[in-house]
């Protein structure tokens, strides 16, 4: 049996607002710098110019914070 239409759309709103509330309720500095740190961490792995490049990101989680 097919789902109907309505169905459907209350799973995709469910899971909307899902992933909305999640990241609302993660609101902290260190979930919201967490991109920049991650970025910053991979980038600096890179030899010679890893921790130059990183600068700019270390900037940015540091403005989170």
């Amino acid at each position: 049996m097919r789902p109907s239409n309505t169905d459907l759309i209350r799973s995709y709103a469910a899971r909307l607002i899902i992933a909305v509330m999640v990241p609302v309720m993660l609101s902290g500095c260190a979930v919201a710098a967490a991109p920049c740190r991650i970025s910053a961490a991979v980038i600096k792995t890179v030899p010679v110019v890893g921790k130059v490049v990183a600068l700019p990101l270390d900037a940015c989680a540091e403005i989170i914070d």
